[in-house]
């Protein structure tokens, strides 16, 4: 009965039972009571057959609808071997492809929870570690018998771990725009003589104490397509590592140049090189090699990778024979 309950169902029933009955009256009256008899049971045989045929497959839809809520509660799979006939088997490809991407889309959820985890678990800590020293900080200072120097020193240290933190968050919050892709980036030519300068600007003064000399080769004309400002923020974090690990009085050599597939950055220094077990993780996220400095973060580098490769780029990093480490940076001029 619950068969016959189906609207679909129960309308052909009507059908076949009105056309049974025209037909075989037709017979009656206009050939014989013989012929009716055999219209009728060819009819009653014709929507016997409809009736199995249809009662078999919507079994076998019902089945494969329970297996489709067993995959969505408690993900188990489906044997679509049973499903190989006509409409079943255009079901059966959507179906699979539906499950194929639920299950892909629960894995991705998956990784997704734990690397927001150990994010969460990372920028924890860096914040932790100079919120700790600021604490500290702004205890001795509430001491009434500190004198000027001592106050000064302890105020310029604050300073410090401030613009540390401040640097943080922002780098953060550019690297969540991008994560998302809600960040908003040009597509201007920009020049690279234009583009090195803007990045070194803001890192003379750190040079000038270091004593350390930067050579640029770049003609004029080298040029790619991307946004300068983004840009700038991603050759200044590499340049600026360069600086911090490289020694006082040493130098660093930027070279550009353009070819038919891409436009070329190498940032190279004469400092004591890249730990080798350093160079596969030297873009990840927080980071730390064995060469860094105590107020390395970790950030500079990943933000670095992100902002080029959103703009069809990529960078690498690795030793020289003679000796420091080279950065090569390549903004493509196609799809890569």
């Amino acid at each position: 009965m619950k068969f016959f309950g189906n609207p679909e169902v129960f309308r052909l029933t009507i059908i076949d039972i009105v056309l049974t009955a025209v037909f075989t009256l037709i017979a009656f009256f206009a050939v014989s009571p013989l012929c009716a008899a055999v219209v009728c049971a060819a009819s009653v045989a014709v929507a016997a057959v409809n009736l199995i045929a249809t009662c078999r497959r919507y079994r076998r839809i019902s089945r494969l609808s329970e297996a489709v809520d067993r995959v969505l509660h408690h993900d188990e799979e489906i044997n679509f071997a049973d499903y190989t006939e006509g409409e079943l088997a255009i079901l059966q490809n959507e179906l699979f492809k539906m499950t194929e991407r639920l299950r892909e889309q629960s894995e991705s959820l998956k990784k997704d929870k734990i690397y927001l985890s150990e994010l969460i678990t990372d920028i924890s800590h860096q914040l932790r570690t100079p919120l700790t020293s600021m604490n500290l900080i702004v205890s001795l200072l509430e001491k009434t018998s500190l004198n000027d120097e001592v106050r000064l020193s302890h105020t310029a240290e604050l300073t410090k771990l401030l613009t540390r933190m401040d640097w943080l968050i922002d780098a953060l919050l550019k690297m969540s725009k991008l994560d998302a892709g809600t960040a908003k980036m040009k597509k201007e030519r920009i020049a690279v003589s234009a583009l090195l300068d803007a990045a070194l600007a803001p890192l003379a003064v750190l040079t000038d104490i270091r004593q350390q000399k930067v050579n640029v080769t770049c003609d004029r004309e080298t040029a790619f397509t991307g946004d300068l400002r983004w840009q700038t923020e991603a050759v200044g974090n590499i340049i600026k590592n360069c600086i911090e690990h490289t020694g006082t009085a040493d130098v660093i050599d930027i070279c550009a140049h353009e070819n038919a597939v891409f436009t070329e950055i190498t940032v190279t220094d004469n400092g004591p090189g890249i730990d080798p077990a350093d160079l596969p993780h030297l873009f990840d996220r927080f980071y730390k090699g064995k060469n860094s400095s105590e107020t390395g973060i970790g950030v500079g580098l990943a933000l670095a990778r992100m902002i080029i490769t959103s703009q069809n780029g990529t960078v690498s990093a690795e030793n020289r024979r003679e000796g420091g480490a080279r950065f090569t940076i390549r903004y493509y001029k196609g799809v890569i």
